[in-house]
């Protein structure tokens, strides 16, 4: 089995259970999860909320469709947008991140009746065909190509490139407050308020893709809130439903009114909008955005001690953390998950993406950070 099968095909460890940050084999031994779950359990697995919410809607009512009105729906529904920047008002839930994604664009597209979008490098937006056409990553799109038409790169973090991309016949511009799949890329201060202010000025509207940002996992709930800025249309996924498969839009009153007919058949279904409710209430009444702003600190701060020159950079914020390493990341989550049970991801070549669950705390940092060491600095130090 090569390094890719391992990091990106089937993984030679059955997992059978989980709870809180750990995930369990069958014959009992403990992985910590610092990617396994792509960030999809803020909570931990198995979390009480959730699982008594899912188990009592299950049993009460799995499915009717959406236009029948459902309580589990409506209090996923009004949790949810509460949870949002103020100016996002209307809700849709989807079944996944790129579908929210995919229902963005379009949104975009019919209120402003424009058709240009214009994305960033090394971006990655989900692998439908119009989500797709904004993802950077040839690999990606080659397979699939001629995609949606219109779409314009830019580079991520340039404020001067993306004014001269944003013009009147831009309907959108989609950007991930931190990029995650292309290296845990941090923006400077002041990019996505330009990006606010150049969409304004256009008529165009504000995409932010907080898929793997948002819910609590940046040290905010949503983490175009730490620039202070709100989006036309806010997108999420992976951690809203604790593990279930669920996204959503969320957008401004202009963009709403301006949307064609969009649906789909399971959105807002009641088992998922139950894991939904509680998901969201728990996160914000136990306030864990804050506990991952304290856990991100101590965790980087550690990992920085630790390792040193070992690696090139520490970055990220909150619990979305990236190591920029001077070796493969696949061979280095192959190590850890084989040698020292830890199981993290790549983003990119040289990235090692760390995404705890947000309940982690300063004892199981400390194992993470001791199991990295222990693959990373012996390397480096021999290779120096």
């Amino acid at each position: 089995m090569s390094d890719l099968d391992f990091v990106s095909g089937s993984k030679p460890i059955g997992i059978e259970r989980g709870e809180g940050v750990s995930l369990y084999t069958a014959d009992g031994t403990e992985y910590i999860d610092a990617g396994a779950s792509f960030a999809c359990t803020p909570l931990g697995h198995s979390h009480p909320a959730v699982v008594e919410a899912v188990q009592e809607q299950v049993g009460d009512l799995t499915f009717v469709d959406s236009s029948y009105p459902v309580e589990a729906r409506e209090n996923a529904y009004a949790s949810f947008v509460a949870s949002t920047p103020d100016g996002l008002e209307f809700a849709w839930f989807c079944n996944s991140g790129t579908e929210a994604n995919e229902a963005a664009l379009k949104f975009a597209r019919s209120a402003t009746g424009e058709s240009k979008i214009v994305a960033a490098t090394r971006s990655f937006h989900g692998r439908t065909m119009g989500a797709l056409a904004a993802t950077w990553k040839d690999k990606y799109k080659k397979p699939y190509e001629p995609l949606a038409g219109d779409v314009e790169f830019v580079p991520y973090g340039d404020g001067e490139e993306l004014a001269d991309a944003v013009d009147d016949e831009t309907a959108a511009v989609i950007l991930e407050p931190i990029q995650g799949e292309g290296g845990i890329n941090v923006p400077p201060t002041g990019y996505l308020e330009t990006a606010r202010e150049l969409t304004d000025e256009a008529g165009a509207a504000l995409v932010l893709d907080e898929v793997q940002t948002g819910m609590g996992r940046t040290g905010s709930m949503w983490a175009c809130q730490n620039a202070g800025v709100t989006p036309d249309i806010l997108t999420t996924a992976k951690g809203l439903g604790n593990g279930l498969p669920v996204g959503a839009v969320a957008v401004q009153d202009w963009i709403a009114d301006g949307a064609a007919s969009h649906n789909a058949t399971f959105s807002g279904g009641p088992v998922v909008a139950a894991a939904v409710h509680a998901t969201v209430s728990t996160l914000v009444e136990e306030e864990y955005p804050a506990h991952a702003a304290e856990m991100g600190d101590y965790l980087t701060t550690e990992l920085e001690s630790a390792l040193g020159d070992s690696v090139r950079e520490v970055r990220g914020e909150g619990l979305l953390v990236g190591l920029e390493l001077k070796r493969g990341a696949n061979r280095v989550a192959r190590d850890l998950a084989m040698n020292h049970q830890v199981l993290a991801l790549p983003a990119g070549r040289t990235v090692l993406r760390l995404l705890p669950p947000l309940v982690i705390d300063e004892a199981e940092a400390d194992r993470l950070v001791d199991a990295l060491t222990a693959v990373i600095a012996p390397e480096a130090e021999a290779e120096s």
